[in-house]
């Protein structure tokens, strides 16, 4: 796996665990009654980005690390992942039964 390769791996599982977490722990003005004329009751007023970001990035360093530890060790292979296709496994058809 190149330093590319990795970087981007990062990226993607960064931004899935960051869209993960902004819903946990959002305060709206809603919820605190507190509601400012032309916006929706929905609209986050306590948000912890800040908090957020530094979670996800540690959770996102773990997952990566497993990940990459995976990868690079092969073991699972891309030939692995294409036999489970090819034996049926993921085909996606109903077993009658």
């Amino acid at each position: 796996m190149g330093i590319t390769s990795a970087l981007v791996l990062f990226a993607v599982i960064w931004s899935m665990v960051f869209l993960i977490a902004l819903p946990i722990r959002v305060q709206t003005q809603g919820d605190l009654n507190d509601i400012v004329p032309g916006t929706h009751a929905g609209s986050p007023e306590h948000h912890h980005l800040r908090t957020k970001a530094i979670w996800t990035t540690v959770i996102a360093l773990v997952i990566w690390a497993i990940t990459v530890t995976i990868i690079v060790s092969e073991w699972i292979s891309v030939d692995d992942v294409e036999s489970l296709f090819r034996a049926g496994a993921w085909s996606g058809r109903e077993i009658d039964g």
